[in-house]
């Protein structure tokens, strides 16, 4: 009996294929498949997807049906409420050192080698802490390096990107779970490491912290009591004008202190505030005169403090006259001894030959640094054309490393598009090798039995065969084998159904396609074949000329019963079965 798809029917596929679909949708691809009952091709709508996803939701990974859907975007998969498994926290995993009891590695994150805080796991088998995995996909999709550390690359599998990561809950509960003490040197606390995150961890009165003020380690529970006795760097406010400063700014404070007081040297006044001073003295008048420094020597002036460096400046002539009479009439013994320490001039006064030794050294000294500021200022220019020079040569070199950076990231696009030329071109051939080009072709299948499971478990519900033409410029089409049947025929036959596929010379054809298809089961001992055979329907859209890469398959639903094959060994043999199909090439 022949069975032909009808246009209209609904679309029925595996749970499998639809979750591949409903996320490929959500990820902005655009997923073309055909199926014996249906197609669904890239104008896929919201609402489409609204009314599928509750049928479909069973079949899919835990994780994606928790997740918040949004159209035209899958974001990564939410975890429980708490904590959120979002890549979104910025703690690392926890130290080693929390954990009461011996580790497994199973615990540990595979970038940062500490306990997993909010795990992930990615698709490879490998958990993250989400910290982690936000900073490794921070500049894109990376290779798993626990997978090339530990020998176990799978291209296409070893992959870490944040569509295919997913919060491991089973793995953050187990963690959670764990007892776990307080690594601050002196606390007793203990626990579990979920309460440690959520009640301990920052709260600590013994976690070391830093003192803002004074940059010195404090702890949390001392943190208060230091700033307020023990800071050196702790605000202080002036006793006489209460402005705040540090401990260490109080004495350079006082000297420019409104409030400080001082005290009158003319009249002995004393706790006059440096603000009211002036006043003071403008106000003391005579009582606040002093003598002038050249007393001694013959000066009689009495003057204010303010005005004596004027008066020295007005008298100079006059004070050296003074000083002079003084030394000339000094006995001439005293200026001898043989070593002997000069007389004074008069009480308060140097000895003439002591200020004349200290004039010298004085010049000396001034001499010597005068050498060192001539060679440091030549170190000085000597550095400074260095720095320019090395700054001249970074710059250059920083514009080679951006050109190299350049051709490096221009030589990986072009090696990952060779790659993936590589690899279409692998594919024709294997196409092209298993191609026939006169209308019989028969397809082994290898590996039948697990095969055979896969389909019955829902997770690759059809194969497709190679494709095989009518002639090396004629139709091309391929076989799509339900090992578990479909529609009618699921769960007790074998679905077996011919597909009309795009071809790079249909301009040339002739449509719609009316051969006569024959398919058939081998049986391998050459005594009962299963075959059936029918003529294409010329006003069904399966048969017409192609617009997208395959049409809608026809076929047989129950095409072969699955009793009868089990019944029968000679249909499988060595875990494989052939599959025959001859087109009738009439009039072509």
């Amino acid at each position: 009996m022949c069975f032909r798809a009808q246009e209209g029917e609904p679309f029925r596929v595996c749970r499998g294929w639809w979750s591949a679909w409903v996320l490929s949708v959500l990820e902005g691809t655009a997923l073309h498949a055909q199926g014996p009952r249906g197609s669904v091709s890239r104008g896929v709508t919201s609402s489409v997807l609204r009314c599928r996803l509750g049928d479909v939701k069973d079949g899919l990974p835990a994780w994606a049906a928790r997740a918040q859907w949004s159209q035209g975007v899958a974001p990564m998969a939410a975890a429980s409420v708490t904590p959120p498994g979002t890549l979104d926290a910025l703690q690392f995993g926890f130290e080693k050192t929390i954990l009461g009891t011996k580790l497994e590695d199973k615990y540990l994150c595979s970038a940062c080698k500490n306990v997993l805080r909010r795990p992930f796991q990615a698709q490879c088998g490998h958990r993250y802490c989400s910290s982690c995995l936000s900073s490794i996909l921070s500049s894109g999709p990376r290779d798993c390096a626990a997978c090339v550390h530990e020998g176990v690359y799978e291209e296409g599998v070893s992959i870490l990107e944040s569509g295919s990561a997913f919060p491991d809950n089973a793995a953050r509960r187990e963690v959670e779970s764990l007892p776990a003490v307080c690594p601050s040197e002196g606390c007793t606390w203990k626990g579990t490491l979920k309460e440690y995150e959520s009640c301990h961890e920052g709260h600590c009165p013994f976690l070391l912290t830093e003192c803002p003020a004074c940059r010195g380690p404090v702890r949390l529970g001392d943190k208060e009591r230091h700033a307020e006795q023990e800071c050196p760097e702790r605000s202080h406010g002036c006793r006489h004008c209460r402005a705040p400063c540090c401990g260490a700014d109080v004495k350079a404070h006082h000297e420019i202190c409104p409030k400080f007081p001082l005290t009158c040297d003319g009249c002995g006044k004393k706790k006059i505030p440096r603000e009211k001073f002036q006043d003071h003295a403008r106000a003391c008048g005579r009582e606040c005169l002093a003598p002038c420094r050249f007393r001694d020597v013959g000066c009689p002036a009495v003057v204010e403090g303010e005005e004596q460096q004027e008066h020295e400046g007005q008298w100079l002539r006059e004070h050296l006259a003074m000083l002079l009479r003084v030394v000339e009439a000094r006995p001439p013994s005293q200026g001898q001894g043989g070593g002997q320490e000069a007389g004074v001039l008069g009480p308060g006064l140097p000895a003439a030959s002591e200020l004349l030794h200290r004039c010298e050294a004085l010049e000396r000294k001034t001499a010597t640094f005068e050498n060192i500021v001539c060679v440091l200022n030549r170190e000085v220019e000597r550095a400074a054309m260095t720095v320019e020079a090395c700054g001249r040569q970074h710059r250059l070199d920083q514009g080679r490393i951006e050109a190299l950076s350049n051709k490096v990231q221009q030589l990986e696009r072009s090696i990952g598009l060779k790659d993936l030329a590589m690899a279409d071109l692998e594919q024709k051939v294997r196409e092209m090798e298993a191609s026939t080009f006169d209308g019989v072709f028969i397809w082994k299948i290898s590996d039948f039995a697990r095969k055979r499971q896969e389909a019955v478990a829902g997770r690759v519900p059809a194969i497709f065969s190679p494709a095989f033409y009518t002639s090396r410029y004629g139709y091309k089409m391929c076989l799509r084998l339900y090992l578990n049947g479909d529609g009618t025929g699921r769960g007790t036959h074998l679905s077996l159904f011919f597909v009309v596929m795009k071809g790079p010379n249909d301009a040339l054809l002739r449509w719609p396609f009316n051969q006569k298809v024959t398919l058939m089961l081998l049986d391998q001992d050459n005594r009962e074949h299963v075959i059936d055979a029918f003529k294409p329907d010329v006003t069904s859209s399966s048969f017409q000329r192609p617009v997208g890469d395959m049409n809608i398959a026809s076929g047989c639903p129950l095409f072969c019963p699955v009793s009868k094959m089990e019944a029968r060994n000679s249909y499988v043999r060595d875990d494989a079965v052939f599959i025959k199909a001859i087109v009738d090439l009439t009039g072509l």
